[in-house]
């Protein structure tokens, strides 16, 4: 029988350092959405959902466009199964 893990806590950041981080991730991404390549109306993205437990971190976040970033929420689909959508 294997051992239980700890859960390890999540990084929820303040609304500073939240909107700091905000700008850092489309920085990285270079002010385009990661699926479709549009830049405009961008918006981040956790990939793991804050509601199932995702972090406020630069590896959880992705720079989608508004449009890409409602259909992934409407579809349930993960940014992987976005991107080779709207390809």
């Amino acid at each position: 029988m294997k051992p239980i893990r700890p859960k390890q806590p999540r990084l929820r950041l303040d609304a500073d350092a939240y909107q700091h981080l905000c700008r850092q991730i489309l920085k990285r991404d270079g002010w385009r959405c990661q699926a479709c390549g549009s830049m405009q109306q961008l918006q981040v993205h956790h990939e793991e959902f804050r509601s199932h437990s995702g972090d406020d971190s630069e590896e959880n976040l992705i720079t989608l466009c508004e449009r890409c970033h409602g259909l992934l929420h409407d579809n349930g689909n993960s940014c992987k199964k976005l991107a080779r959508a709207v390809d």
